[in-house]
């Protein structure tokens, strides 16, 4: 029964079956032509070398090129195709997974380490593409080249055949044993790596804190942890999959040696023909290829398969709650809190306890109070950022969860304590506020209102200057105007 991860998975492959299914029918053909080669040695010996038939002479040769040729194509179109469809699903999830991203709630932020997002968007899509790629490749065509070999051996000797499967339950009980394991051990890899990932991230954002306050020692630490804790699960995955496949092949290499040993005796009793004790040995001897790559499939399945979980517990995230069907021609901007409490998650305590407000249409207000007073909890009321946990928020008389989201925020220009600009031009992180490319007078008018322009003009490059990562190019004051700026145009 396939696993309904894998079946999900594999449910992305569905807008692109074509080549999908090229791939399979490569495989297909990979794995029927498996057999075909001990079963060309039958006749090839039996009737060239011990009979010396003039036709087989003539036929053996370009039978065994035009099989090769067969096997080659085959599985150029397969890889190939596969690798295709594979980079698709892997870009499609990524696309899913961002989109979702974007629509989070601010709440589920706090929750989720920075490290540990970026590491689903590197680390566990990549560890899905090799459930996609090698680990069904595996699946399918060694899967099928065995039961052709297996198959072709029960056609040359049945009795010796049936001695093979003897096995088949004892490895079935490893490998289930062994999959637990793996799909546990691959969990906590990812976890571990994200770990990782969030202390080198905090590393990059905090350098100067880490610098003024002499933190190298401290942060060298916190990597050294994480890291020696993502090489012990890497071993500890690697050692359940290197102890299972020597298990695994020493258990068919137990059935397939009594197989020659009986052959052995049937061809010294003159009971089957030379070219038959050699094929039949030949299917025998290609079985340990196929079989130990079958083997080795499972840690691949299992990492990729708890990857996915990863991949798609981020895709099924609840996104923000926008139910709103309100559409007021015209937002002239009175606002009322009535009665407003809000507490945050995991915590006892309010942030906000039963405030009452009212700011007209036109009005300015200045919040004054000390830290932790609630200033800016109240400011991330009004776009939605966070949900009131009392009381109701009304603008224009309307609450405003009865505004569609995108609507209520087209109300609302934002400039926080700590200004986010993006890597990108003076330019671009301006006309972000419009959500379209401004000309140069439009940017001059805007940076003016913002007092920014004297700055900016006097930059080599002026607005097509990068700001470089979170704006670190600029200075402090710099990247306030350009934040304001930003949300005069809005």
């Amino acid at each position: 029964m396939i696993d309904p991860l894998y079946r999900r998975l594999l449910g992305h492959t569905r807008p692109y079956r074509l080549r999908f299914g090229l791939a399979l029918l490569g495989m297909l053909v990979l794995a029927a032509s498996e057999p075909a080669i001990p079963a060309l040695i039958k006749p090839l010996l039996d009737g060239s070398f011990v009979a010396r038939d003039p036709f087989f002479i003539q036929l053996m040769p370009p039978l065994l090129m035009g099989l090769f040729l067969v096997r080659g194509v085959a599985g150029f179109a397969s890889n190939v195709a596969l690798q295709w469809v594979a980079h698709r699903v892997v870009l499609d999830l990524r696309r899913a997974m961002f989109a979702r991203l974007l629509m989070l709630p601010g709440q589920r932020f706090d929750e989720l380490t920075g490290g540990s997002l970026l590491s689903r968007f590197t680390y566990d899509v990549n560890q899905v593409m090799q459930a996609c790629t090698s680990a069904l490749v595996v699946l399918v065509r060694d899967s099928l080249a065995v039961a052709g070999l297996l198959a072709w051996i029960l056609y040359l000797n049945w009795r010796l055949a049936l001695i093979a499967f003897l096995v088949a339950p004892a490895i079935a009980l490893v490998m289930r044993i062994a999959s637990r394991r793996q799909r546990r051990m691959s969990r906590r890899l990812q976890q571990a790596m994200g770990d990782l990932n969030h202390v080198i991230d905090e590393a990059i954002d905090g350098q100067r804190e880490i610098k003024a306050f002499g933190g190298q020692d401290y942060e060298q630490g916190r990597f050294d942890v994480a890291n020696e804790r993502t090489r012990r699960y890497a071993m500890k995955l690697i050692t359940t999959t290197e102890a299972t496949t020597p298990g695994v092949q020493f258990l068919a290499v137990m059935a397939l040696g009594l197989v020659v040993y009986l052959a052995s005796r049937q061809a010294m009793a003159g009971e089957v023909t030379v070219g038959g004790f050699v094929s039949l040995f030949g299917a025998i001897a290609m079985l340990f290829a196929p079989l130990k790559r079958l083997t080795r499939l499972n840690e691949t399945l299992q990492r990729g398969l708890a990857a996915a979980e990863s991949v798609f517990a981020l895709i099924d995230e609840t996104p923000e709650p926008d139910h709103g069907g309100a559409t007021p021609p015209r937002v002239a901007g009175e606002i009322r809190f009535e009665a407003v409490s809000l507490t945050y998650p995991g915590r006892r305590e309010r942030a906000l306890d039963n405030i009452d407000l009212h700011i007209r249409a036109g009005e300015t207000l200045a919040l004054v109070g000390p830290s932790g007073g609630g200033k800016s909890s109240l400011i991330h009321l009004l776009p939605r950022f966070v949900g009131p946990g009392g009381g109701r928020i009304l603008l224009d008389g309307i609450d405003i969860h009865e505004w569609p989201l995108a609507l209520l925020r087209r109300q609302l220009a934002y400039v926080g304590q700590h200004p986010v600009l993006f890597n990108d031009t003076l330019a671009a992180n301006i006309g972000y506020g419009a959500g379209r490319a401004l000309d140069a007078a439009e940017l001059a008018a805007v940076a003016a209102r913002a007092d920014a322009l004297e700055f900016i003009r006097a930059l080599p490059e002026g607005f097509d200057t990068p700001v470089g990562d979170n704006g670190v190019r600029l200075s402090g004051g710099q990247r306030q105007r350009i934040a304001i700026a930003r949300a005069v145009l809005r």
